[in-house]
């Protein structure tokens, strides 16, 4: 196949791809189906909850961090369901990454809030993301499984997870780290 033809065989799948997600959640995700509200609540309560504990003195290094969370996270999650790692059943919209209301609210706002805890009141940020880390991927993403909202496939399981997030904070925090070396 030349170049032309991966191409056009490229633009074909996407579009038929896009076609049938989108039907699976007007089949299966829609607004009429409680999985997409719980999915909707998991996305704005921690943003509202965050909205009211935020340390507002340090608002923008802790939104830093939390933003590093994020971002890091919803690659390394768009990685995982292109290559069928995992994927999120219900989510909120055909377009936008599957696992938002995870990568985006539930995570980073996580993450964040313990980032500003450890840090204010000088705790070990490292043993305290462990074990937020091990909630996270052995508790939350064990009741994701159990309730139906995310299927590990190719030998993915709940350790690795716990590894992709060890990874996303320790990294989020050394670049915070690194970013208030520089402000100074």
């Amino acid at each position: 196949m030349d170049y032309i033809e991966y191409r056009d065989e490229i633009y074909v799948k996407t579009e038929e791809f896009n076609e049938l997600i989108s039907a699976y959640w007007h089949d299966y995700s829609n607004f009429g189906t409680w999985q997409f509200w719980v999915t909707l609540l998991l996305f704005i309560l921690p943003l509202v909850l965050l909205f009211f504990v935020v340390d507002r003195v340090r608002i923008f290094e802790v939104f830093f961090f939390g933003f590093m969370v994020h971002i890091l996270w919803t690659y390394a999650s768009i990685i995982l369901e292109r290559y069928n790692f995992m994927f999120h059943t219900f989510f909120l919209a055909p377009a936008l990454p599957y696992s938002l209301n995870i990568t985006v609210s539930i995570l980073p706002v996580g993450f964040l809030l313990l980032y500003q805890y450890t840090t204010k009141h000088k705790k070990n940020f490292y043993i305290y993301a462990i074990l937020l880390s091990a909630v996270f991927a052995f508790g939350f993403a064990t009741l994701e499984i159990w309730m139906g909202i995310l299927e590990l496939h190719k030998g993915t399981n709940n350790f690795h997870i716990f590894l992709v997030d060890l990874a996303v904070v320790f990294i989020s925090y050394w670049f915070t780290l690194f970013v208030k070396k520089l402000k100074r």
